[in-house]
Formats: C-alpha cells, structure tokens, sequence
C-alpha cells in the first residue's frame, strides 16, 4: 500500500487472471502444460524453470518478516475471524506457499499459469469444458494422495461455504466432476469469460476432503488445516507469532513451477501493533526484510542508522510493473447522506493531494486517477469511439463528462489554500440539498453531516487531519475513529463505517475479481469486497462486458469504460501510488539477477547467503552457531 498505508490489501491479482488460447490447446483435444487467457504462453512444455529463478539456488535458513495487529483464527478460507498472514506476508488470507492449487501464475507473464497438482489440461473447443489430469505423486503433508475427490470436495464447499470471494471466483463453474480418481472435469455456464478456466485451475486452493470429514468447516480454528505445499505452519504463539516450515519430503520441489523457489528452511512472521513498532524493531535486528510504504519513513527514518551506513542494511527501489489498482478513501453508498454523487464530488474537491505530497509524502507519489492505475487499463483522454459505444445504453444515468473527457482528481497549488476548489465543493452541496445552519452543514430534515474515518493504524492520522480540518471549513463534522485491529475487520466486514481507506491489488488481466469489487450483488454481502456499496447498472454491465471480451483489444475497451463510470460517479476518492517497491533488508540474502516482472519474487526466490552476511557483519547470532 502507498503512503503511509493502512489496513487492508486485498488480493485478487491472480484471482482475476487467466487461461490460454483454447482453439490452440483443445481443436484436436492436446493436453496442455499451461493456460492463458489471449496469448501464447511463453514457457514451452518442456522447460526447466521460470527466468526469474536461480535453480540451483541453495536451501535452508531463516527469513523473519513482520504482520500487523493481531490474529485469532489460521483458517483462512471462511469469513470469520482474523486470519495472521501467509508466508509472503503480503495479505491477510494470502495461501500461497501452504495450499496448492491446480496451476500458478509465472509471475512474469500477465496471464498464464502451469500445471502444479494438475499435470495438464485439455479445454473443449467451445470452452465450456475442461479436463486436468493430476499428478499422481501430489499429496497432502500427511501423505495422503490428492484425488479428484478432493479437487471436487474444495470446489463445492468453497463455493458454498467459504469466504464470499470465492463466490464470485466459482460463479462460472457450473458442474465439477471426478471423472477417475486423477482426472477432473470442470463445466462452465453458458456465456462464461475466457478466464474462467484459469481462475478455477490457479485461485481455488485444493483442500483435503478426508481432513474435513469430522471437522466443521465454518469455524474458526489456531490448527492450519492439511495442507500441501512447500510449507506448513509450525511454531504458533496466538496473536504474536508463525513459523512456517519448509517440508523436506514436498512433493513438488522437482516441478519446473517450482525449481529455484521456496529456498528458506523457515519463515517467520512476527506481528506489532503498528508501523512504528515495527520499524524501530528492524533496526534491532528483530527481523530481517520490510517493504516501506510509508514514505515519510523512507525519506526520514533510515539514513542516519548505524546498520545503513556501515551496509549491514541495504535500501533498494524495485521497479514494479504489476497494475497499482487503486488505494482511496471509500465512501459507504449505503449511508444515505453518500448517495448523492454531487456530495461525492465535493469530498473529492476538499483533498488537497498537492499539499499532503509536498509536505507529508516528500514528493515521492503520483495521483492516483484510475481504479486500473499504471497499467494500459486506465481511462485516459477522451473515451474512444469503440468506449463511448459501450457507455451509450447508460448515458441517462451517467455523468455527461464520462462521455468527452478523462477523469482528473480536483489540483491544488500546494500551498495549503483551496479556497477556489471549497467554494466548488460549496455550491455541489448546495445543489444536493445541504446548507450551513448554526455552523454546520445539515439536509433539509435538520441533520447534520457527520463524517468519520475508520483506521486500526496510528501513521494515517497525520494524512487524514488535513483533510478533516478543510471538510470542517465546509461545516461536516468530520472526525478519526481508531479501532484495534479485530474490530476495524468486523466493521468493515458488516460494512459498519463511513469512510474507510482500502488498496486494491487487480490482475493484469481483470477477470470475475471484478464481481467482488464493484457488482451490485455484492453490495450487501457481508464481508464482501465492494466496500462502497455501489449498486449501478452501468457498472454490471460493463463487468458483463469484460467478463465476455473476445480479445485483449475488447478487454481493454471495456475496463477503460468501467473506469471512467467508476471514477466520474466519484465512490472514492482517489489517494496516490508509486510504480515501484521500496525494500530495506538485513544484507544477509542473494537473489536471482531478475525479478519476476509483476512481483517482488522476495520470498519466493531468495536464499540465505552465509558468505554475505559474514562479510558485510550483519551474521545472526544464531546463524554463527
């Protein structure tokens, strides 16, 4: 997340991909390595290992990484509870690296996976169908093989009784089926997108039916459920702390997905309470690797550090060219008092990013103005002929300017004094019914506009108290609401918030992901993504419009129109980006000489290096015994 970054990052990237050329694989009925969704898939059925890998990268040795808050449950495939982070550390249910799927993503392609506990793959000619040959070897930590019971069993259960993501992810799958005890039929609904092959084979995780016989499935628990991967969760102290092992006898580190990968005999995660805590428990050596995002830490916080400057710690900018999507201030629709979109617009207007990047961020942001932000996806000029088509069935509900010009966040001097743009914010209020009486803005029935921003992190107060103190200058009564942890999810689960403040990480092929975010039928869902509630049928129709493009060119006509009706209809407004990773680490690691293009491949990809840390001093005690 950029800035000083709060709370939650939610994960749909690859949840949003991919499969391949079908009319290439399935025409004569071959079996397939790989799927993506509109290409060629660059790695050939017989190779070795992805680029950005070292194969011969040495394993064992400790990774420590930090968490925020707290965690009460290890499920991390239901709604309950607050599940503590995968081994990547990157998000809240993140699985990977513990539950295997049936493919994964390369990482360094926008929208192809291969075959992990799926061999291959045959797809029908009219894509309706697909058939995954498992691989008789892939097994559970217990030893216990994956069958095609099992890939049914977390399909229907999944779809059923999991986390309402998965909902939307299976909504295409129409029938799952154990065709023989290695081989599974997937049937898909008429009409269904191309990437709903691949995001049945790389997103659902395969669960083991037999583990789940005598165990409820809905219910919180600190015991990991049987999993399958190069990793297993070990050491847990409740709240506090995960270990996750690496499994010597994994039945996949021989796979070419696999070669070079998962280096690390154990990762560990240690969970503080806020970035502070965390930041000033780095440099003691607590653990080893952070990514900052907050950038008064990056620009302030590490220079003048004895480990920085005798390079016991190495700062570094990785160059990102995964889609940014979107981090901004979410605005709950279902309040009456955010339904109107001219209020919308005028909080819009009284964010002054020019200041907030001057003096808070050092200069070291972008505006964000798209929900696709750094990517070819995001509305710019004018909307093409091809977009405005596509807009032209909802021109009696749209805002005119989504149909001759791009969105641009309201610009400030930076000087702090936005007069120009508050008498604007003013007169839309104005028009939506709210007038200044006894100091305070209120609708016609005498109430007033209260505003509250919900955060679990101490390090965003400082970015919203300038924007509280102009919404004041309006006459809102606007306030910061800090919750711990536990309860800022509860309430944004049930949607209990004014304003909350959320990144979303999006695919490089946008898919069925989509659904969770901005489908009206997800706007009452309890723990579903679309925070702000929008129930808007030019929204649902142009995510049909996705869910159905024949072609990259008509996938990027189509998000290009979703956007300009998502950010013209105002549900947010719209905060910053970097289209890079700032990483400080203890320089005890080598990595490969490339990374993956849309990852950071830290994790993944590094080893512990010995030699290195010896001679750069940054050797852990335990590591000399």
């Amino acid at each position: 997340m950029n800035g000083a970054s709060t709370k939650t990052c939610i994960s749909i990237a690859v949840a949003a991909l991919c499969w391949t050329s079908v009319d290439a694989v399935s025409a004569a009925g071959d079996r397939s390595h790989g799927l993506s969704v509109f290409g060629d898939l660059k790695y050939a059925a017989d190779f070795a290992h992805f680029d950005h890998v070292n194969p011969k990268a040495p394993k064992g040795g400790l990774f420590r990484t930090r968490g925020y808050g707290a965690f009460d449950s290890l499920h991390p495939f239901i709604l309950k509870g607050k599940v503590g982070a995968g081994p990547r550390n990157q998000f809240q249910r993140d699985y990977t690296g513990v539950w295997e799927s049936l493919m994964v993503w390369s990482q360094d392609e926008p929208d192809a996976v291969y075959g992990l506990i799926a061999e291959s793959v045959t797809v029908a000619d009219d894509g309706a169908q697909a058939r995954f040959y498992l691989r008789p070897e892939a097994a559970f930590h217990d030893g216990t093989p994956i069958t095609a019971a099992d890939v049914v069993f977390s399909f229907e259960t999944l779809k059923a009784k999991g986390h309402p993501k998965f909902r939307n992810l299976l909504r295409d799958v129409a029938a799952v089926n154990a065709a023989e005890p290695q081989i599974v039929d997937l049937r898909f609904r008429a009409g269904a997108p191309r990437n709903a092959i691949v995001t049945a084979a790389s997103e659902i995780p395969i669960l083991s039916r037999a583990y789940f016989k005598d165990r409820p499935f809905d219910k919180t628990t600190m015991t990991a459920p049987l999993a399958s991967g190069p990793y297993r969760v070990g050491k847990v102290e409740a709240g506090r702390q995960l270990v996750y092992e690496r499994m010597p006898d994994y039945w996949g580190r021989h796979l070419a997905v696999n070669r070079g990968r998962w280096n690390f005999d154990r990762i560990q995660v240690d969970f503080y309470r806020d970035r502070g805590t965390a930041l000033i428990a780095f440099f003691a050596d607590a653990y080893d690797f952070r990514e900052e995002f907050t950038s008064k830490s990056w620009a302030t916080a590490y220079d003048d550090k004895p480990p920085i400057k005798d390079g016991r710690i190495v700062r570094e900018t990785l160059p990102d060219a995964s889609m940014s999507g979107t981090q901004a201030w979410f605005f709950n629709t279902r309040r009456p008092k955010f339904s109107d979109r001219r209020v919308r617009a005028a909080l819009d207007l009284a964010f002054d990013f020019e200041w907030t990047n001057k003096n808070l961020f050092y200069g070291l942001y972008k505006r964000t103005n798209s929900m696709f932000a750094n990517s070819t996806l995001a509305q710019a000029g004018p909307p093409s002929v091809a977009e405005r088509a596509l807009l032209e069935p909802y021109r009696g509900s749209l805002p005119a300017k989504a149909f001759d010009q791009e969105y641009r966040p309201p610009v400030t001097d930076g000087s702090g004094a936005i007069r120009g743009n508050l008498r604007q914010a003013a007169k839309l209020l104005r028009q939506a019914g709210w007038r200044i009486k006894d100091g305070a803005l209120k609708n016609p029935d005498g109430e007033i506009m209260t505003i509250e921003f919900l955060i679990w992190q101490p390090s965003f107060e400082r970015i919203i108290a300038p924007y509280v103190r102009n919404l004041e200058k309006l006459g809102i009564q606007a306030s910061i609401r800090r919750v711990d942890s536990a309860q800022y999810q509860n309430r944004q689960n049930s949607f209990d918030f004014d304003v909350v403040t959320i990144r979303f990480s999006l695919a490089e092929t946008p898919g069925v992901g989509l659904l969770s975010l901005w489908h009206s039928r997800e706007a009452d869902v309890a723990g579903s993504f679309n925070l702000a509630g929008v129930k808007n049928p030019a929204v649902d129709g142009l995510l049909e419009k996705i869910m159905a493009a024949p072609n990259r060119d008509g996938l990027v006509t189509a998000v290009r129109a979703l956007d300009r009706v998502l950010m013209w209809n105002h549900y947010a407004v719209p905060q910053w980006y970097k289209g890079a990773h700032n990483i400080a680490y203890w320089n005890r690691f080598s990595r490969p000489p490339t990374k993956p293009k849309f990852g950071r491949g830290v994790v993944e990809t590094w080893w512990y290096d010995a030699a290195k840390a010896k001679a750069s001093g940054a050797e852990r005690p335990s590591d000399k015994q």
